[in-house]
């Protein structure tokens, strides 16, 4: 696993991703290409055998104190193994680097495995938004994490460590 910063070359292959992983509503290659190049925006990759099997990004303007996950993919076939931990960890590190306090993200009601991880990284659900995926008609779960309150408790558990 070797996570880089993605570019505007790698946006077919972002693309091809996108639309094996999200069919019924895939962001189009103008969005994608938009926010590859935003200053707001930070996304991320992952390669195995010269093949793109992840990527991922954050919406995190300079001197906002709020992120957003914009998105976590992970193919198929790279899928149980951690990668969506390792790159949504590394989203939140880059949030806490741009100085943010707090990390938003929405994602399908239809998506247990997605929510268990981020309730396990201490995302909570703040509410829904009916419809939110369409055409598919599913919800959002709409989640917060607040960055502050995890970096006193990674401050607490590396002392923890070192006593």
């Amino acid at each position: 696993m070797t996570l880089r910063g993605a570019t505007t070359g790698d946006l077919d292959a972002i693309m091809a991703l996108e639309r094996a992983s999200f069919p019924s509503d895939a962001w189009s290659e103008a969005m994608m290409a938009e926010e590859l190049s935003s200053p707001h925006g930070w996304y991320i990759v992952d390669e195995e055998d010269d093949a793109l099997v992840a990527y991922a990004g954050l919406r995190a303007a300079k001197g906002a104190k709020d992120a957003d996950v914009q998105t976590i993919t992970v193919a198929e076939s790279a899928r149980g193994r951690g990668l969506g931990r390792v790159i949504l960890r590394a989203l939140l590190d880059e949030a806490m680097r741009r100085d943010a306090h707090d990390v938003f993200l929405e994602v399908r009601a239809d998506n247990p495995v997605a929510q268990a991880l981020y309730v396990s990284e201490g995302f909570v659900e703040l509410g829904r938004r009916p419809r939110y995926y369409q055409p598919d008609d599913v919800d959002a779960v709409v989640m917060k994490l607040d960055l502050r309150a995890r970096r006193s408790a990674d401050v607490t558990s590396d002392a923890g460590a070192h006593a």
